[in-house]
């Protein structure tokens, strides 16, 4: 997924112009005229993403917090269903708000509006702050006049996505800890414990066993080139940002940490959950079809899932059924296949999917509830692994020098 700079005209003939996350230039083209916006230009918005970069960019930028967007779209539902008028209620929300940057969007969009922009269309020039999916639900409520009851969807779907969010960092906390404390016991005893008896052993000249060789050996490196090990530690999360950074390592990562051990059937059902979630608000608000399934493919956060939705959007456009689609896809289990069956052949296609975005809410709170019973074994695995080396490591060669002097 890339950024891209766009400019064009609505069907008021009025300029506009903004930045917009898609796959290709050409995906940017069928979106705009899907909003009813003809292109004019469209070009990349960034540079490529290298170590220097990554790293200027990891300490300037400062992302709007999701717990913000909710406050401010909640505060507009309730301004806006009160009958203050946007431009006041953007106003109020600007000098009310603890945000610096924040405000500034906001000062941004009515700067935008002031210029004869609409919302939805002033919320593209930050696609850093406002989804695409955020963006479409507020240019429906905008051509429907339902723009309070757009911001109160919105406010439920970032709210799920915030408690699913703070669900995952608490199961995780556990072992985190368990795992850090576990690397920073080896630095201390690798710096500290093994050196000492290592003098011990190389005074007797004593010939030491596989394992203390294996302990000294890591030992002398640790404490000989540190410099190496802390340089590999702070440069790989910027190596990390490169390589993400890249279309083909985003879509290599999102395909294999969906498969990953323990957590990959979580982080699975939560995407799948966040794509029926939101294609159920798309359906229910009235998106068309197209547009929808483009929304909801940036939606789901998963580059690897993003490009089987539009493989979908595609079989749909060429005359296949949802179902069909879905079922080609070979993203969702039978269970919910069934259940989007019923609802196209029924026409509640948005209340089946709501009820398909519930059940993997529920199994994703059921997996994170035993997340962290599974780990433990794992995790008592490793420490009675590290325990015994080191047990063998140090008191082997202990044991033997023991024998030697007994025998003297």
């Amino acid at each position: 997924m890339s950024i891209f700079k766009y400019s064009g005209r609505n069907l008021q003939g009025q300029f506009v112009s903004g930045q917009i996350e898609s796959e290709s230039e050409d995906a940017v083209a069928s979106h705009l005229v899907s909003t009813n916006i003809t292109p004019i230009d469209i070009s990349p918005a960034h540079e490529k993403v290298g170590f220097s970069n990554s790293f200027k960019f990891e300490f300037s930028k400062k992302n709007v917090s999701l717990v913000e967007l909710i406050f401010f779209s909640r505060q507009m539902y309730t301004l806006m269903r009160a009958g203050v008028p946007i431009m006041e209620a953007l106003q109020g929300l600007r000098e009310s708000t603890t945000s610096d940057q924040m405000a500034s969007i906001i000062g941004e969009l009515r700067d935008s509006l002031d210029s004869g922009e609409v919302l939805s269309a002033a919320m593209r020039h930050h696609p850093e702050t406002f989804s695409s999916l955020y963006i479409s639900i507020v240019e429906v409520g905008e051509a429907s006049g339902s723009l309070p009851e757009s911001f109160l969807k919105l406010v439920n779907y970032l709210e799920l996505e915030r408690e699913t969010r703070e669900r995952v960092k608490s199961a995780l906390r556990y072992p985190i800890i368990v795992i850090f404390t576990i690397a920073a016991a080896m630095l201390i005893i690798n710096i500290f414990v093994i050196p000492a008896f290592a003098k011990v052993f190389n005074k007797f000249g004593a010939d030491l066993p596989l394992p203390t060789q294996i302990l000294i050996a890591t030992s002398e490196f640790t404490v000989n080139y540190w410099y190496v090990i802390v340089a590999f530690i702070f440069s790989l999360p910027f190596f990390i940002r490169s390589y993400l950074a890249k279309e083909s390592g985003r879509l290599n990562w999102d395909r294999v940490k969906l498969k990953l051990p323990l957590i990959g059937g979580i982080l699975y059902r939560a995407t799948m959950g966040r794509f029926s979630l939101a294609m159920a608000i798309c359906v229910k608000s009235g998106v068309p079809w197209g547009q929808s399934m483009v929304v909801v493919s940036n939606a789901v956060d998963n580059a690897y899932v993003h490009d089987h939705v539009l493989k979908m959007r595609e079989d749909v456009e060429r005359g296949t059924t949802i179902t069909q689609a879905a079922t080609a896809s070979k993203l969702f289990p039978a269970i919910v296949l069934q259940m989007i069956r019923v609802g196209e052949q029924t026409g509640s296609l948005d209340t089946l999917l709501s009820e398909v975005a519930e059940y993997y809410e529920r199994e994703v709170e059921y997996q994170l509830k035993n997340l962290s019973a599974s780990i433990e074994p794992i995790l008592l695995a490793c420490i009675g692994a590290m325990v015994l080396v080191l047990a063998l490591g140090v008191f082997l060669p202990m044991w033997g020098l023991a024998s030697v002097a007994v025998g003297r």
